[in-house]
């Protein structure tokens, strides 16, 4: 058995009776294993098993201070759980020791007095099952490396499409195509401010840049109209929050269902008297309520068809003041806290790329001015 597969497997033997050690040794080296260790003092065989990683542990049931029951349980309470297998020395054939080593995760038992044969056999069998174990876990972790990598190029794909999907809606009323970015941005922004988790904010941020995707198929007429709605004009306007949620609905992707939410209701009001499904309060999802305020703030500081950029006191001022009416106030809270910037800071702030040069609207024309 010279010409051994598993001839350079790490193999531990914990025993307390230095003769089995020996006789073991002997029998292993003979079978052409080459990494064999022992250690006759059990106190120190869970440290040891920690420090060399064994493929093979040939352990003694009766020892002194720590027994083999003991160091199975040990070994059953890892974190995190490994493979190792167990090969059982005892001169206990009786039944309650083999099932309660076997209930404890041993693999196999050898009978003292030992038969070389025996001991060469289930040593190999043992190792064979490591060897085939570990070949199984490298292949699911690869396995796992292409499902991850293979995923993560079709969520690539997806953001890619609804990206587009997102500018080709954009240019109709925004020639720069930038407004859903912008809108993305301070969204996510309001949401981090908020405490939402990590993985809320990366859906609300993505899926922001398609709230607007209903107006698609909003007439040119209506969209880029250089001054107020008509009350019927009006109606078809409103009709983009429903469409732009039947466009993005029925996906099971939830980046889709996020979108889906956000662009049928952040046009609805805390009060009631927005659009969309007449929702109120806590019933409009928490996504539509940051992106009713990202939205109105970059609608009102940037020029439209149909009115003057705003500048940003002017647009922080009327969100302030719909706090509790057209806003969610702890939405609204987190905003300004977002958009609270410090002038005299050289060094800049997070809210800096969305300044602006314009002077302040007066107050008393901020309920005057439209917008959508």
């Amino acid at each position: 058995m010279k010409n051994n597969t598993y001839s350079r497997s790490n193999i531990l033997i914990v025993d307390d009776e230095p003769q089995n050690i020996r006789l073991l040794e002997k029998v292993l080296a003979n079978a052409g294993y080459t990494n064999v260790q022992a250690c006759s003092d059990s106190r120190s065989a869970l440290s040891l098993i920690e420090q060399i990683n064994p493929d093979l542990l040939l352990l003694d049931l009766s020892m002194p201070h720590v027994d083999g029951l003991k160091i199975l349980e040990a070994l059953a309470m890892r974190e995190p759980p490994t493979f190792l297998p167990v090969l059982v020395l005892t001169a206990d054939a009786g039944r309650p020791a083999r099932e309660k080593s076997l209930e404890l995760g041993a693999k196999d038992f050898l009978t003292k007095p030992f038969d070389i044969t025996e001991v060469q056999l289930r040593v190999r069998n043992l190792l064979e099952t490591k060897s085939f174990y570990e070949r199984l876990r490298n292949q699911n972790e690869e396995l796992d490396r292409r499902v991850r990598e293979r995923t993560r190029e079709l969520e690539n794909a997806q953001f890619e499409i609804l990206d587009r999907l997102t500018v080709t809606a954009e240019y109709r009323d925004d020639i720069t195509g930038q407004h859903t970015k912008r809108v993305a941005e301070m969204a996510a922004l309001v949401a981090q401010q908020l405490g939402l988790p990590d993985e809320e904010i990366a859906l609300i941020k993505a899926a922001a840049p398609l709230h607007d995707v209903g107006k698609v198929a909003i007439p040119d007429a209506i969209l880029l109209k250089p001054g107020p709605l008509s009350a019927d004009e009006m109606d078809q306007m409103k009709q983009h929050t429903e469409i732009g949620a039947k466009i993005l609905g029925g996906s099971d992707s939830v980046l889709l269902q996020t979108a889906e939410v956000i662009a049928s209701s952040h046009h609805e009001r805390w009060d009631g008297a927005g659009y969309g499904r007449s929702l109120k309060g806590n019933d409009i999802p928490i996504q539509g309520r940051i992106v009713a305020v990202a939205d109105v703030f970059d609608a009102l500081t940037h020029e439209r068809p149909y009115k003057s950029a705003w500048s940003i006191d002017a647009a922080r001022l009327l969100i302030k003041n719909g706090a509790g009416t057209q806003f969610d106030e702890d939405v609204v809270s987190a905003f300004i806290e977002v958009t609270q910037t410090d002038e005299d800071d050289d060094d800049g702030d997070t809210f800096s790329a969305f300044r602006s040069i314009n002077a302040p609207i007066p107050e008393e024309q901020l309920q005057a001015e439209s917008y959508v």
